[in-house]
């Protein structure tokens, strides 16, 4: 298994410019993603391989992705390969498709790392990979099951960054049927759904993906779609394509998570996790 992990690093964001130099308790974004991206491949590689796959060599190769001199410069200061992209990249997944291409090397798997989930647990990121062994996955992501104070969290963020955190509803066999920046599904019995467990019935996405290459390459070869480019999820590309995505329901363990910095303010809220 030859797993490519791509951290798209883009420096013009419009609604964070400087995303990747943003300081969190002293470190850069992008310090803070290839860090994690190290660990989980760290974590990986350690991995006891179950007896279908003890015979298969398995590789991940971390790369940062970017249109901008300035990141180039930054990824080489903290000893971590980059490779430039296009400025026309709409979204990461683009940019990863752009980086595969660019090495000019053959992989089984694509990891999407975007660069602004400095949180991820590595095991999120192995649990993808995972998925990816079974050949009938071709997109695979995962999610949280929220408890009900992290439900209440989300709602109470959105009040102020109403784009902030997206959720996932998921068919019995674990494919994603929609994913939207409203919180989804609506809960009309939510006092009765409380009292009767710990945990909330929404799953919170996290802006992580794997791909087979062939589809990496349709879907960067897809024109956008129509609800990708109202609610500004490239999954939702995917979906309306017809092109299933697995997703992989997770457990932070404990671990201190946050699915995506999408404002300045979500900097403070990831301090704040960081903290305790």
């Amino acid at each position: 298994m030859k797993t490519l992990l791509v951290i798209p690093a883009r420096l013009g964001s419009t609604r964070f410019p400087d995303k990747p130099f943003a300081m969190i308790h002293g470190r850069s974004m992008l310090a803070w993603v290839t860090g994690l991206a190290e660990k989980a491949r760290d974590l990986y590689l350690s991995e006891q391989p179950s007896a279908e796959d003890k015979d298969t060599t398995r590789v991940v190769d971390i790369v940062v992705s970017t249109e901008h001199d300035r990141v180039m410069q930054h990824a080489a200061e903290i000893g971590v390969r980059a490779v430039m992209t296009s400025e026309s990249c709409a979204t990461g997944s683009d940019r990863a498709w752009a980086t595969y291409q660019a090495l000019k090397q053959s992989y089984d798997a694509v990891i999407n790392l975007q660069g602004d989930a400095p949180l991820t647990p590595p095991h999120f990121i192995t649990e993808v990979i995972r998925l990816l062994t079974s050949p009938e996955v071709q997109v695979a992501t995962p999610a949280i099951r929220l408890t009900w104070h992290e439900l209440d969290a989300l709602r109470h963020n959105k009040k102020t960054t109403p784009f902030s955190g997206t959720t996932v509803i998921i068919d019995k066999s674990n494919r994603a049927l929609w994913f939207s920046k409203i919180i989804i599904p609506a809960l009309r019995t939510e006092t009765q759904l409380r009292n009767s467990s710990p945990l909330s019935p929404v799953l919170r996405h996290v802006g992580l993906y794997g791909f087979r290459p062939a589809v990496l390459e349709k879907f960067a070869a897809l024109p956008q779609g129509t609800y990708e480019n109202l609610e500004g999820l490239e999954q939702l590309r995917l979906l309306e394509n017809n092109i299933p995505i697995h997703v992989a329901v997770v457990d932070h363990l404990g671990q201190p998570c946050f699915t995506g910095v999408d404002s300045p303010e979500d900097i403070g809220r990831v301090e704040a996790l960081l903290r305790g």
